[in-house]
């Protein structure tokens, strides 16, 4: 207890005597307030901060920079090798790559070579060493979880150091399961945050994981005013001006999304172009898939198109990761698929072609998919089976690659795919049950952080499914279903205004018709339902 009480008493005063990353640079850059003491040079501690606020707003090309700038100015500093080891990790997005492993295995060692000059610093490098030591050995997900538990033993070690309580957080929202919703992990990194958030309101990495922490249908309105601060904290940063879409989404608040992400997208061009990158920046196409999300659900499906054209024009994404591959599939089939084209859906193509699409079998799924519901929509029933096999096919490679979480996202479309097919070909009662299991398996899993929303929910195709089949009141509730967790979806209500209108109720007809037009107050086309939706209204 008494050596528990000198450490806290040594992270205290250490705190209150540590260097700052300012929130306002002295050449203009605004990356938050960051408080976190190392035993380096002054010089070299204030690189630290401002690299540590970089990380936080998971800007990791330039926290790399930043942090090999800081052991170039104190060549001793250990800590700045933990920096870079962290900028290589990516906890939220996707395992590193062999490669990087093993480069972070080599930054660990020169850390280890240099010798950290605190027992909290080695604690550090320690908690972040379980991820990369003998990574050969054991899987992603299990070194994700060591890393966890070690972070753990950190934040109960230096209870005075937010630095580690903020981190912990984090990693228990990278080992959080995707069929959790008891939402355990997440509840619990939200209210460590909380409680650091009221003594460093203006801290990037605070904001950036309370949105992640409640990124979902249940808790989402508890991060609005993260989502609305975020931005203001670390404008320089452009995955902060990005982040408050995801609770903009969640909340239905199409308008703010749309001002978000279209902020952060300008920012990712106008990073790339002085960096002088060759291609798109990944980060920009994440931001443009979530814009091209609001600007259907408000009606703008000009807006829409623009961007999926111009994204169609794309050679080259850089790096060709997860979020890249995710969005280069998404936003045309989003485009096709929500404005119910579906000879366009029917003819959709991977873009670019010279992407690595084999490394991510469940972006192929995501075309196969919008290709699958088109053909069937247009009557190519042969051609929506051959669909349909291959979504099993890529789904069989992810079971094999012991991916299940994606393997069964591709599974879902397989069903509901297959489905359509079975509508097409008359079989109804199939077509329900298949999209019923398919409903209720995406219902099992939540939505990966990469990703506004399915590019359709499958309970709102079985909404839609049970309108045609002349049921109503039963369509209805599926409508009702999807809504709750993506709340102000624009199909959802049509087809819950629709199913109300059609089940004799004009009251609630009226009410989601009106809520649908105020939607789409913006709308820069007359999509078919806007205008059955006046109609009722006039009557």
């Amino acid at each position: 207890m008494r050596l528990a009480n000198m450490l806290r008493l040594f992270v205290l005063i250490s705190l209150l005597c540590a260097p700052m990353a300012s929130a306002q640079g002295t050449n203009g850059e605004k990356l938050g307030t960051v408080v976190f003491p190392v035993s380096c040079s002054p010089a070299a501690s204030q690189q630290f901060v401002r690299a540590v606020a970089m990380l936080h707003s998971f800007w990791y090309e330039e926290s790399v920079k930043a942090f090999t700038e800081v052991a170039v100015t104190d060549p001793s500093c250990a800590m700045s090798f933990w920096g870079v080891a962290m900028s290589m990790y990516y906890p939220l997005w996707y395992p590193p790559s062999e490669a990087t492993l093993k480069s972070g295995v080599a930054v660990l060692d020169r850390a280890k070579a240099v010798g950290a000059k605190t027992q909290r610093e080695r604690d550090y490098l320690e908690a972040i060493e379980t991820f990369y030591r003998d990574w050969e050995k054991s899987d992603h997900r299990s070194r994700t979880v060591a890393y966890e538990k070690a972070m753990e033993r950190v934040y109960a070690r230096y209870p005075d150091d937010h630095e580690a309580a903020i981190f912990y957080a984090l990693a228990l929202n990278a080992t959080a399961p995707p069929t959790d919703k008891t939402y355990a992990n997440q509840l619990k990194a939200g209210a460590i945050l909380e409680k650091v958030l009221i003594e460093q309101p203006n801290h990037p990495g605070v904001a950036h994981y309370v949105i992640h922490s409640y990124d979902s249908a249940p808790f989402a309105s508890r991060a609005l005013p993260a989502a609305r601060s975020y931005a203001k904290i670390a404008p320089s940063a452009p995955h902060a001006l990005h982040m408050p879409g995801h609770i903009f989404t969640r909340l239905g608040l199409w308008q703010e999304s749309i001002d978000s992400n279209r902020t952060s997208a300008d920012a990712g061009v106008a990073y790339s172009k002085k960096a002088g990158a060759n291609g798109v920046w990944d980060q920009t196409l994440h931001s443009l898939d979530y814009l091209v999300y609001a600007y259907l659900q408000t009606g703008r499906d000009v807006a829409a198109k623009r961007v999926a054209e111009d994204v169609a024009t794309i050679s080259k994404a850089y790096p060709e990761s997860l979020p890249a591959a995710y969005a280069l599939a998404a936003i045309p089939a989003r485009v096709a698929l929500e404005r119910h084209r579906w000879p366009e859906a029917a003819t959709l193509t991977l873009s670019p072609s010279t992407f690595p699409w084999n490394r991510f079998p469940w972006g192929e799924g995501i075309t196969a998919f919008a290709r699958a519901l088109g053909m069937a929509r247009s009557g190519d029933v042969v051609g929506a089976e051959k669909e349909v096999q291959k979504l099993a096919s890529l789904r069989d490679s992810l079971v094999q690659a012991k991916n299940k979480y994606w393997a069964d996202q591709v599974e879902v479309q397989h069903r509901a795919a297959a489905a359509l097919v079975a509508r097409a070909q008359g079989k109804n009662q199939e077509a329900l049950n298949l999209l019923r299991s398919a409903a209720d398996l995406e219902g099992s899993m939540d939505k990966h952080p990469v990703t506004p929303a399915p590019v359709v929910p499958t309970r709102e195709l079985l909404g839609e499914l049970l309108l045609e089949l002349n049921q109503p009141k039963e369509a209805l509730q599926e409508f009702e279903g999807t809504l709750k967790g993506e709340p102000n979806r624009f199909r959802s209500l049509f087809g819950a205004a629709q199913a109300a209108e059609l089940s004799r109720d004009p009251g609630k007809a009226r009410a989601l018709y009106t809520e649908l037009l105020s939607l789409c107050d913006r709308a820069d086309t007359q999509r078919p339902e806007l205008q059955h939706a006046k109609g009722f209204l006039r009557k």
